[in-house]
């Protein structure tokens, strides 16, 4: 038996750490190799990492809803058979390097400068009624040892250094303190109550979506143009097509047609099916279309990428957006399926939303936003009349495309939802 360090391995996509999700094993346990060891969340997707040996499980060194970075040492395993020289040998290097490096082992030499450390009149934390009764009381405030949060030095502590009074005098002169003060000039908080907050750790996904979106923000010149569209074609030709969907096991929503009208008008504004390579100052218009879907899921947001997607008729995108948001929402689509896109929709309108300003997904340059469809009086043909309208909202990157390339694209999206027979016309 030789002890083996399993270290959390790299499952690509560029990903360095990742949350534990699920331990199956824990110490004293046997396991086989390549039996499921953990689960982690990465950026994109929950994977499941298994035991690289067979043996006992020594020691587990991470808990579940821990961060682990590539490359850490997640457990020691004491591995049936041989382990490899090499890293047997770079885990007895690593291993004392951990234990010789302590900041514990620092703390006494710190308390001893920190002794001569006061004569300097170092910074202390304490209340302006705290420093007052320190001067009422002739007590240098620097000399005194802290016991309150955080290292702040309260009442009780400089009344204990001055003469040695009871807990209760001590409180009760802060207290006094406090309520005679009436200096304006005083930076102290108010007293919060407790027990009005919950607070919960920023992690997985949602931390990757706050850390992304803000850098999407910085990274692109973002403006938003908004239209509808007059959806009365699109709902016909929708429930004339569900009874043959249905027939197949189909689930037909609007999606599937928006996208197509989508690809048509990008492959006339091509801009907007590109990116920015920073790095080589280049413009790179990419000649396939990738489309991403923004998904929600219980956590966060995820956008499942629907590769090739001109390629595809209706009924098989239908399908392919449902089968790829119903396993998203399980987090059991793989890192491939969430990558590549070109350019993203967002569709909001299930729950009654119009219109909304939504971010760019990196590196693209343009994401659509769709609405609810919503029946409104409009004006047709001279008369005003009742029609369901679908509500749009394009963000571009104004880095690369203009505001009239933008509105002569968007205004082909809403054409050809208002003309679904010059949709197909305009297939391939």
């Amino acid at each position: 038996m030789a002890a083996y360090q399993f270290k959390l391995p790299d499952v690509g996509e560029g990903i360095h750490e990742g949350e534990i999700v699920k331990l199956f094993v824990k110490a004293g346990d046997k396991v086989e190799e390549f039996e499921p060891f953990a689960e982690i969340q990465t950026d994109k997707a929950v994977v499941e990492i298994p035991s690289p040996v067979t043996g006992t499980v020594k020691e587990v060194k991470v808990a579940e809803g821990e961060i682990a970075i590539v490359h850490s040492v997640i457990a020691v395993i004491d591995a049936e058979g041989e382990v490899n020289d090499q890293e047997e040998d770079q885990a007895a290097s690593e291993e004392p390097a951990k234990v010789e490096e302590p900041v514990k082992e620092e703390k006494p030499a710190a308390k001893e400068e920190s002794k001569p450390a006061a004569d300097k009149k170092q910074k202390v934390l304490a209340m302006p009624s705290t420093r007052k009764l320190a001067r009422e009381l002739g007590v240098d405030i620097h000399q005194v040892t802290a016991t309150g949060e955080n290292g702040r030095i309260t009442a009780e502590d400089v009344r204990k250094f001055a003469e040695g009074g009871d807990t209760k005098s001590a409180e009760a002169d802060e207290v006094k303190l406090l309520t005679e003060k009436t200096s304006p000039a005083s930076t102290a908080p108010a007293p919060v109550e407790t027990g009005t907050e919950e607070r919960l750790p920023l992690r997985g996904i949602r931390r990757t979506i706050a850390k992304r979106m803000v850098e999407s923000k910085h990274t692109s010149a973002h403006v938003t143009i908004m239209d509808e569209a007059d959806a009365t074609e699109l709902v016909a030709i929708r429930k004339w097509a569900k009874p043959v969907a249905q027939e197949r096991n189909t689930k037909l929503t609007y999606l599937p047609f928006i996208t197509k009208a989508v690809i048509a008008a990008l492959r006339q504004f091509p801009t907007l099916n590109a990116s920015i390579d920073d790095e080589k100052q280049e413009i790179v218009i990419k000649n396939y279309y990738h489309i991403g879907m923004a998904t929600a899921i219980d956590n966060g947001l995820i956008v499942p990428v629907l590769r090739d997607a001109d390629r595809k008729s209706i009924f098989d995108l239908a399908d392919e957006i449902a089968d790829k948001a119903s396993r998203g929402r399980e987090m059991k689509l793989e890192a491939s399926e969430l990558k590549g896109g070109t350019f993203t929709i967002s569709n909001i309108g299930g729950y009654g939303s119009q219109y909304f300003t939504p971010i760019i997904n990196q590196p693209e340059v343009a994401i659509l936003g769709v609405g609810t469809i919503k029946e409104k009086p409009v004006v047709y043909e001279g008369e005003i009349v009742a029609r369901p309208q679908l509500y749009l909202s394009l963000t571009v990157d104004h880095r690369l495309v203009d505001g009239d390339v933008a509105a002569r694209f968007l205004s082909q999206v809403k054409r050809l939802i208002e003309s679904p027979n010059l949709l197909m016309m305009e297939m391939r």
